[in-house]
């Protein structure tokens, strides 16, 4: 029997099952295939067809490439968190504490943006595959720990977020 955070002892919440189960492995392995994916593709590919893109549309993708990036990292952060609970390394509560710093709500430009249609379309796949995943893993960090409540889902703005990401790093890879 699993207690959710509307207090109902009986309500099972199928993002935590799914979460702390073997059942994780597929999304994990998805989160963290798309960062690797992207960082291929942003560091070979797309560093090409960028020097291509006429002046406005570099500059949109260039902006777009840095929250790709930040996304990713952020996923990839919370995904390592669930993982150690999921695997016993680290407790659901110190998992809730560390994943504070982690926020799933990163902006993205409007696909109606000026450019937007010009930019490579495997970029433009990886950005909307991005934002999806992260709203996935927004509705089940909500579910699984609630929305601003112990450790929130945006964080406290006054962390260093770089120094954060390094904190969870090291902390999901043992090191902290």
């Amino acid at each position: 029997m699993i207690t959710g955070s509307t207090g109902s002892a009986n309500m099972v919440r199928l993002a935590e099952r799914r979460v702390f189960s073997p059942s994780f492995k597929p999304l994990y392995d998805e989160g963290m295939g798309l960062v690797e994916e992207a960082a291929e593709y942003l560091d070979g590919e797309g560093r090409l067809a960028a020097k291509g893109l006429p002046r406005t549309v570099a500059g949109l993708y260039a902006a777009e490439s840095m929250r790709l990036t930040t996304r990713l990292m952020q996923l990839a952060s919370w995904l390592l968190l669930q993982r150690a609970a999921n695997s016993g390394e680290m407790t659901r509560e110190q998992v809730a504490v560390e994943k504070a710093k982690v926020r799933l709500d990163t902006a993205s430009a409007q696909e109606d943006a000026p450019g937007w249609e010009e930019l490579p379309a495997a970029f433009r796949d990886l950005v909307r595959r991005s934002l999806r995943l992260e709203a996935l893993v927004r509705r089940m960090d909500r579910e699984i720990y609630g929305a601003d409540g112990e450790g929130g889902i945006a964080g406290d703005a006054a962390h260093n977020p770089v120094s954060d990401q390094i904190t969870l790093l090291e902390t999901a890879f043992g090191r902290g």
